[in-house]
């Protein structure tokens, strides 16, 4: 009995020995296959499965464009093509298309038209290949909707948008292979032949769009309808002739910048007096190369990052302007003015009884304000981001070159350096041409004699060569032009010798004080 018990507690034993090891081992096992990742292989073998499955029931592929790439820093090229090439599509009436957007074309009787959300046109390629185009868009995702916004926001906050392509699995290498390169080819002609050249201005804060959302952009455009051409413009013929060379040199010169390593852009400094002809020259300069403007407004500006966003989102074929740059932010003193802000803290320091001063009304204002740098401005010409794209024109415009930093004027940065003179003989004959017919008169040396020795710009050579009364021919206005130099002449012999009576005062009050 005795031993009968024991071999039963021994069976016991040796039981629970069994049962531990089982379960040891099956740890291990249940750990290597683990590390493994098996139920993961198990699961890309089903998807795999149910996949072809779903080829069975749904022979369609889909591609899907949308417009914006690289984190929603710019509107995709790819977007803009398709949506002009589907213009055609959608404009047929047996496409039907019921809902459509419409946008002012170039010709003033017509729009461009787009399919609105939910819509959806089929297209034929080659008689054989049918596609259907979708347009959608879904709201922007929550973690873009809440502080994150790249860049201020505008575009996260706004509306996602997509073009999604359909076609049979069967016309897969056609699609993707010739079809598709087709679309981008015949939309970018397409852009071509509807463009419209315009005027954009940088928008300042956060701005609702017109229908009601978030503005996807940074800039808003008028269409650019400037009357002033090469033709028109008031300069010396052969200065004139060799800024109009070295726009063809640039507009011809892709291979050439690609050649020597260089991005494809050119700065242009527009200096001189006011009335010179800066703003004019930018426009003759747009309507000569058929370029968009850009004009930046760099008090409306917060920071360089939002700087660098503006350049980002200018597109090819572009004139980017900043106008009075010596007036527009203090770019001209930082350094200096960091030297002397240097020397008053260490003068503080030192003066350790005296309490800190509150900061005064202008250094808060700086505060609130724009925070863009001449650092950043320097990136923003020629920094690793103004490659990004090419055929762009940067034109900066002052009054008082001299008062500009050179890191900013700099060969490199500005490229060419044209100086806006006050009227000469040359442009005085090209305005009396345009504005009253005649290429000889009497008065012409007159003229000539007076502007050797009076400064008056073209603005004001032409204000009066301009008939004003219906009696009015080229005898009175060139008469009146005369008057209005002589009287200059005259009033500049005043303004001469009043300096020299008060320089002459002051040497003799000065001998009087040495012989004290």
């Amino acid at each position: 009995m005795e031993a009968s018990q024991a071999a039963s507690a021994w069976s016991s034993v040796n039981s629970g020995i069994v049962l531990s090891l089982a379960a040891v081992l099956w740890t291990v096992v249940w750990n290597s296959l683990q590390s493994l990742q098996l139920h993961h292989l198990v699961g890309r073998h089903l998807a795999r499965h149910a996949r072809r499955l779903a080829a069975v029931v749904d022979p369609y592929l889909t591609v899907t464009v949308a417009e914006h790439d690289g984190g929603r820093m710019k509107r995709s090229d790819a977007y803009r093509e398709v949506q002009a090439y589907l213009h055609r599509a959608t404009c047929d009436a047996s496409a039907g298309v019921r809902h459509l957007r419409a946008e002012p074309a170039k010709n003033p009787d017509a729009f461009v038209l787009s399919m609105a959300d939910r819509e959806e046109v089929a297209d034929v390629f080659r008689g054989g290949v049918t596609v259907w185009w979708l347009a959608y868009s879904t709201p922007p995702r929550e973690d873009d909707a809440g502080g994150g916004f790249y860049w201020g926001g505008r575009a996260a906050r706004a509306d996602r948008r997509f073009y999604r392509l359909s076609f049979l699995e069967r016309d897969r290498d056609v699609v993707l292979g010739e079809y598709l390169p087709h679309v981008r080819r015949e939309g970018r002609a397409a852009m071509v032949r509807n463009r419209q050249r315009k005027l954009f201005t940088n928008l300042a804060g956060d701005t609702w769009g017109d229908d009601g959302g978030w503005c996807e952009s940074v800039w808003s455009h008028v269409v650019f309808e400037h009357p002033k051409t090469f033709d028109t413009l008031a300069m010396d013929p052969a200065r004139k002739k060799d800024i109009m060379d070295d726009l063809d040199a640039f507009r011809n010169g892709k291979e050439y910048y690609a050649r020597v390593g260089r991005a494809w852009k050119r700065g242009y400094l527009l200096h001189g007096p006011p009335g010179t002809g800066k703003s004019t020259m930018i426009a003759a300069m747009a309507n000569y190369l058929d370029y968009d403007i850009y004009d930046i407004e760099l008090t409306s500006v917060r920071t360089n990052t939002d700087l660098r966003k503006l350049f980002i989102e200018t597109t090819s074929k572009s004139i980017i302007v900043i106008e009075d740059i010596d007036c527009s932010l203090d770019l001209t003193g930082k350094r200096k003015n960091k030297k002397k802000k240097d020397a008053a803290a260490a003068k503080n320091d030192t003066d350790g009884d005296k309490k800190e001063s509150p900061p005064s009304e202008e250094e808060e204002k700086d505060k609130e304000g724009s925070k863009v740098t001449l650092s950043g401005v320097l990136n923003f010409i020629d920094g690793l981001w103004s490659a990004c794209g090419g055929e762009r024109i940067i034109v900066f415009t002052t009054n008082h070159v001299e008062k500009l930093d050179p890191a900013l004027i700099r060969r490199g940065r500005m490229d060419k350096h044209i100086e806006m003179s006050y009227c000469g003989f040359e442009a005085f004959k090209f305005l009396a041409k345009v504005y009253l017919g005649i290429d000889a008169h009497h008065l012409f040396d007159a003229v000539r004699a007076l502007l050797r020795d009076v400064d008056m710009t073209p603005a004001d050579v032409a204000e009066n060569l301009t008939p004003k009364a219906a009696g009015d021919n080229a005898d009175t206005c060139l008469a009146e032009l005369v008057k209005e130099l002589e009287k200059a002449k005259a009033d500049k012999a005043q303004a001469k010798g009043k300096a020299a009576a008060t320089a002459a005062a002051e040497e003799e009050v000065d001998g009087d004080d040495d012989e004290e």
